[in-house]
């Protein structure tokens, strides 16, 4: 992995305008069936964060970028899904994955809607649920209800541990960067890991605690 990341990040140092592109590609195509059980996107957008403290990078324009592309990945797939209906499951190129599709619908019936949420951080199926979402007749509105919020938790969570630790190594080592940076949004990491515990244990909590949901139940909780 360090053969292809290391080339990456010295390429796009010295074309910054590239990191913004390949930032978003590399969310965009993260999202992506099949595609995205491969591309190590997540690993990308983590290296090239740690290129703002030095302000070759914006984090503004990172965190954009990350977003975009995971919004515009997530809605083709789910769109994709949604028009094939349950048929696309089955079909090239998921069928050579039958596993994960079973992973993902296994999801759905264990977590409803919320799946879509929880899915944004578990990859590999990450890359399969959007599609997934669709070929089960989720209703549009509830899954962007629900994809929205998780992108836009997703995405710092991404961006900005590697952001805060190379601005703390650069302070520490008495090396350029922007000061600050560590100070004004670390707080925002905080809060978004532990929004994102607190539902997670919330919903584990609900689930374990009452009665397993019938499958009536599940098919109106897609709609």
């Amino acid at each position: 992995m360090a053969a292809f990341i290391d080339p990456l990040i010295a390429f796009v140092s010295a074309n910054p305008w590239l990191a913004y592109l390949t930032l978003f590609l590399a969310a965009l195509l993260e999202a992506v069936p099949v595609v995205g059980s491969v591309v190590p996107g997540s690993t990308i957008i983590l290296a090239l964060s740690a290129l703002v403290p030095s302000g070759d990078l914006q984090l503004v324009w990172v965190l954009l970028a990350a977003i975009a592309g995971a919004l515009l990945g997530d809605g083709s797939a789910f769109w994709i899904g949604h028009r094939a209906q349950r048929e696309i499951l089955s079909a090239w190129p998921m069928s050579n994955y039958p596993r994960l599709v079973a992973q993902s619908e296994a999801f759905f019936h264990r977590w409803g809607t919320l799946a879509v949420f929880f899915a944004r951080f578990v990859p590999p199926i990450r890359a399969f649920v959007p599609m997934t979402a669709g070929a089960l007749a989720m209703a549009p509105l509830r899954f962007y209800a629900v994809n929205i919020p998780a992108i836009l938790l997703w995405a710092p969570a991404h961006v900005l541990p590697g952001v805060l630790a190379i601005s703390v190594l650069h302070e520490y080592a008495g090396l350029p960067h922007h000061g600050g940076i560590a100070r004004h949004y670390w707080m925002l990491a905080v809060i978004g890991a532990a929004l994102i515990v607190a539902l997670a244990t919330w919903t584990i909590r609900r689930r374990h605690g009452g009665i397993e949901p019938t499958a009536e139940q599940i098919r109106k909780d897609f709609r």
